[in-house]
């Protein structure tokens, strides 16, 4: 049993490191490794969980978590999963504080901001489209008609990630080139890999 509470801390830390703008930009990453891994039975659980972690007073991240966690394996896995998806969190943060503003006022620290705010709107964006369409048309299968978002691997998304750094790490250039470069970029990712 430790070895599969083990294996949910580790998928949760992974999303929670992977992972910016909040609860909602995780769901594409639990879709793809829990249920691709087979953690949970289908897509209709998974949504009755984010909609019971949404319900729920507190960060939907760390209620989904726990929720998935209690879903799978009891209160031991709950909490495995729980810390997974918050320690990234933490460590980043203490990080921050032992370095002070010289982090967040660095030029790579402002350039991955910039860079990362189309990426969040984008799965905000998908997890939005999917939920209204679940719930709207629950016998209706719209998965031809969605992007598919399992092609955003921890990889693809450190290659799209150094790609946008190395493009824009000494212009200044706008939001809408940097969102049209996005989709290109994203666009090549999709065919190649």
């Amino acid at each position: 049993m430790i070895i599969e509470y083990l294996k949910l801390f580790w998928i949760f830390f992974k999303i929670g490191l992977f992972t910016f703008g909040g609860g909602y930009a995780m769901i594409p990453l639990i879709e793809q490794n829990l249920l691709g891994a087979g953690y949970i039975g289908s897509e209709e659980t998974l949504y009755q969980l984010i909609g019971l972690a949404e319900s729920t007073p507190g960060p939907i991240a760390v209620n989904m978590a726990t929720f998935i966690g209690i879903y799978e394996f009891g209160i031991g896995a709950a909490i495995f999963a729980t810390l997974g998806v918050v320690l990234p969190s933490f460590i980043i943060i203490l990080l921050i504080a032992s370095f002070g503003s010289k982090v967040i006022e660095s030029k790579w620290a402002q350039h991955a901001f910039v860079f990362l705010k189309p990426a969040v709107i984008g799965l905000i964006i998908k997890v939005s489209i999917t939920l209204m369409t679940r719930l709207l048309f629950p016998g209706i299968d719209f998965s031809h008609l969605i992007f598919d978002f399992n092609i955003f691997t921890y990889q693809n998304i450190i290659i799209y990630g150094i790609l946008i750094g190395v493009i824009f790490a000494y212009k200044k250039i706008s939001p809408v080139q940097i969102i049209l470069t996005s989709a290109i970029l994203g666009i090549i990712v999709y065919y190649i890999f």
